[in-house]
């Protein structure tokens, strides 16, 4: 009775929950479980606990986010600390090398690039929503027809198969930065754009790849 106890709150636990998100009117949005009005005030449920509250009119809008957001997996029945386990990165060779050869993609930049997106964690997710191995935004998840961004098939195929489509429009560096800022960043600045994080996000893997 106990173990089928402990068994359901764990999976109840582990079972992806829906989120909001909240946009403010400077620009910024953040992922929430929830909000109520309470005295004349709008409170925001964190997803890493707490509160947050702030005038009404600091929010431009509240959706509901389109991925599910995986919750950690706690058995609370006995409040013990449920450790990942370690990362393999060799558990995907077989499928990113089958998916990179079928799409004619080079199966170690694909490799590379999950290195640097994720360090080869299925359920990461980024500040800004990005998702999985190769930290799929919503709208390219939502291109590519994936409707699970955290398994890892799904989301190695349709970011390989992004790739390719960048790979056929840009020279290798463009693509990657067109990967990471998008395909409007690189149009602007006829280039890399002069972003940090872009810069060394092209500067990472092409060191990985030798070049």
């Amino acid at each position: 009775m106990r173990t089928t106890l402990l068994a359901l709150l764990i999976l109840a636990a582990a079972s992806p929950a829906r989120a909001e998100l909240a946009f403010f009117e400077d620009g910024r949005f953040l992922s929430i479980k929830s909000h109520r009005t309470e005295d004349d005030q709008l409170v925001l449920t964190l997803r890493s606990g707490g509160e947050l509250r702030c005038a009404p009119a600091m929010i431009v809008r509240i959706t509901e986010d389109e991925v599910p957001y995986p919750e950690p997996v706690v058995e609370q029945a006995v409040a013990a600390v449920v450790t990942p386990a370690p990362l393999d990165p060799t558990q995907y060779d077989q499928l990113i090398t089958a998916v990179a050869t079928q799409q004619g993609v080079d199966a170690r930049l694909v490799k590379a690039m999950i290195k640097v997106e994720s360090g080869y964690n299925p359920r990461a997710r980024s500040p800004k929503g990005a998702m999985g191995l190769m930290q799929l935004m919503p709208e390219t998840a939502r291109l590519y027809h994936v409707t699970d961004p955290y398994d890892p098939r799904a989301n190695i195929e349709a970011g390989i198969q992004h790739l390719k489509t960048l790979l056929a429009r840009y020279p290798q560096s463009l693509a990657l930065a067109a990967y990471n800022a998008g395909e409007a960043a690189v149009q602007r600045f006829r280039g890399i754009p002069p972003f940090a994080e872009t810069k060394d996000y092209v500067d990472r893997i092409l060191r990985l790849l030798g070049t």
